[in-house]
């Protein structure tokens, strides 16, 4: 007789047991976390956002990752445009873009809906706006301190949208240029954007409206104290207060270098080895931290159709 048959004739059988009951907060406090690249980004996994909305310790883990990788990565989240704004909420209060419509059945979700019309007659293709490097709306005095994206529909293949560190683009400057900019402020704008295909007269009342504001070139983060460059190509126009004393022969001088100093800056986004690329499927949600990071949505689609809903976290007056 084997063992096993010994043991089965001697171990009395014990009564059917049901299962366990097992909170929905153990498995959500499962997930696996798969960092990206050696500079931003991580992935999330065996995680449910709408859930974890409702789990207090859940999202306080979910903002240390979102801090510590600047970009978060969620698969397959087939939730509501409610359930998106909802956990969305948990980071901060959410704001509707001030120059876009909001999505109908969640009034702080920003529709970002490209080629839906392309079988309509006439129709022409709509060029992104989110093609270029930027964090977003800048030109406000307080910029969103976040946002949450979801893809509702992508096309088969394209569409992807890269992120770059800027905290690791400040780190990386050479010492005399953080020394030159240590100090520094610049204006960002929404009218050269915006505006800038608009009748004189729509364009100035835009920019009334939205009128230019001033950040610090280098920004110290608020919650992790860490310095950002805090420029960029699409929002970012000139610096306020830069001027060299030295090299100056006529008051003409400094501009040159400005412009210079400037362009140098805002391209720093574009380094490979500060950004995570990221392959859109349907019910993938990006989560990033706008002040720490920039971002560019890559417009090579042609004419298929891209739906994305993006929940905006306000952010505070930056100093």
């Amino acid at each position: 007789m084997t063992s096993n048959a010994v043991m089965q004739n001697t171990i009395p059988q014990s009564k059917p047991v049901a299962p366990a009951i097992i909170r929905p907060s153990v498995l959500q406090h499962s997930f696996k976390v798969e960092i990206c690249t050696p500079s931003i980004g991580a992935e999330l996994s065996n995680i449910n956002l709408a859930d974890a909305a409702h789990d207090p310790e859940m999202i306080a883990e979910i903002r240390a990752l979102w801090l510590k990788h600047k970009v978060l990565f969620f698969r397959d989240q087939n939730i509501t445009p409610m359930e998106q704004q909802n956990f969305a909420t948990q980071f901060a209060e959410l704001e509707a873009h001030p120059l876009a419509p909001s999505h109908p059945e969640a009034d702080k979700l920003l529709m970002l809906y490209r080629n839906l019309d392309r079988d309509k007659p006439n129709f022409v293709e709509k060029f992104s706006r989110e093609n270029f490097w930027h964090a977003d709306v800048t030109f406000k005095k307080a910029p969103p301190r976040g946002a949450v994206l979801r893809c509702e529909m992508g096309p088969e293949t394209g569409g992807d949208t890269m992120w770059s560190n800027m905290v690791m683009a400040y780190e990386k400057l050479p010492e005399m240029i953080k020394q030159q900019i240590d100090g520094l402020y610049a204006k960002h704008s929404s009218e050269h954007v915006f505006a800038s295909q608009l009748p004189r007269e729509q364009r100035h009342a835009m920019a009334a409206k939205n009128p230019d504001v001033e950040h610090p070139v280098v920004l110290t983060h608020p919650e992790t104290g860490e310095k950002v460059l805090f420029v960029n190509s699409a929002f970012t126009t000139h610096f306020s207060n830069f001027y060299n004393f030295e090299d100056v022969r006529y008051g003409q001088d400094f501009m040159p270098e400005a412009h210079h100093l400037m362009n140098y800056l805002t391209s720093q986004a574009a380094i490979p080895e500060y950004q995570v690329r990221l392959k859109w499927r349907t019910n993938t949600v990006a989560m990033w931290d706008n002040l720490q990071v920039q971002h560019y949505a890559v417009a090579d689609y042609g004419n298929a159709p891209r739906k994305m809903l993006r929940a905006t976290l306000a952010g505070k007056p930056l100093a």
